[in-house]
């Protein structure tokens, strides 16, 4: 069973005296492809964003048992006035609630909120639960603050007490220290490493350990320097023993590596051998199959480097679908029957 826990959704429209703030979806001539107009962008976007009977095509054309499905990034306007954020965020997700109606055996939804107002998007957490929605995305980075500032603290805590997934998307932002060019590459990496390191080290992850978040693209950077960090916590080369005379920056918390082995990250790293990385450093049992479909084309098959590989039967499994389900949340019964549910949808 293959579960791409890294897909987006676009709603095919937006109501009629809507906010001007609004985006709108304008047809394309002789294609039922839909051209997003979000301020300054225009991005025309496939009928699978939108179109749920062409999504679940691709799905079984590309091998897909189940999608776990996102707002589009650019809809996560934290510029907006906070009624409005709140207003669109419910538009969307009530879109994306019917179209994992459609077929909820192969469709797992994630809702958004207006997060520049952490109580308001603390409050609508609960309507994203009672939409059947599996959780929510958000952000790297909220207005430049990160995600791990304290004023986020009850909106995670909540998430938590609602057993609510969190997926959190690179945001990239304009930086001078870095051309615009790097905007989708570099500044992805570091907007990455910022969310998870902010989660870790602002206290949020020590605050709620049962918080399921994931990260897209394996928290760009994170990884990486997470050694240097086990350093300064402990003073040990190779997550050796505790050495406190070397130790830098100690403290009395779990080691930044045990916060990290409980955040979930995507593997869509484009290389075997990050994440050959990825699995020797955080484990097996922390990743995830995405694709970012359809705002990028998908391996074809789904996760074909994942399976060139020739990982373990039990590392394959875990990466492939049983990561998902354990951060989605659904255990024993459910993970059963969501394991058999791809293959008998494809069949009809």
């Amino acid at each position: 069973m293959i579960i791409d826990a890294h897909a987006h959704v676009l709603p095919a429209d937006y109501p009629e005296g809507a906010p001007a703030c609004f985006p709108s979806m304008e047809p394309v001539d002789g294609s039922t492809d839909r051209t997003l107009v979000f301020g300054q962008m225009r991005f025309r976007a496939r009928d699978a964003f939108f179109a749920a009977e062409r999504r679940l095509e691709e799905q079984d054309a590309s091998g897909v048992d189940m999608e776990v499905v996102s707002p589009m990034p650019p809809l996560l306007r934290y510029d907006l006035p906070a009624a409005d954020g709140l207003a669109l965020a419910q538009h969307v997700n009530d879109f994306t609630a019917q179209s994992c109606a459609h077929a909820p055996d192969r469709l797992a939804g994630l809702g958004m909120v207006p997060l520049q107002d952490p109580d308001a998007a603390t409050a609508e957490l609960s309507a994203i639960r009672d939409a059947g929605l599996a959780g929510v995305e958000i952000a790297s980075n909220v207005l430049g603050d990160s995600i791990g500032h304290e004023r986020f603290l009850e909106f995670f805590r909540e998430a938590e007490r609602l057993g609510l997934s969190v997926f959190v998307h690179a945001m990239p932002s304009p930086t001078s220290r870095l051309p615009m060019s790097a905007m989708g590459t570099y500044v992805v990496g570091v907007e990455g490493m910022f969310a998870a390191g902010s989660m870790a080290l602002g206290g949020t992850a020590a605050a709620c350990p049962d918080l399921r978040i994931s990260f897209s693209h394996a928290a760009g950077g994170f990884a990486m320097m997470l050694p240097r960090a086990q350093y300064f916590w402990g003073g040990a080369w190779n997550e050796g023993p505790v050495d406190p005379a070397r130790a830098v920056m100690p403290d009395d918390g779990p080691s930044p590596l045990e916060i990290a082995r409980r955040f979930y990250y995507d593997s869509m790293v484009f290389d075997h051998r990050t994440i050959r990385y990825l699995i020797d450093l955080l484990g097996a049992d922390r990743l995830l199959v995405g694709s970012d479909f359809p705002a990028m084309p998908r391996e074809e098959p789904i996760a074909r480097t994942l399976r060139e590989m020739d990982l373990p039967a039990g590392q394959w499994e875990d990466i492939g679908s049983r990561n998902a389900l354990r951060w989605l949340g659904r255990t024993g019964e459910d993970a059963s029957a969501a394991a058999v549910a791809g293959p008998a949808a494809r069949s009809r």
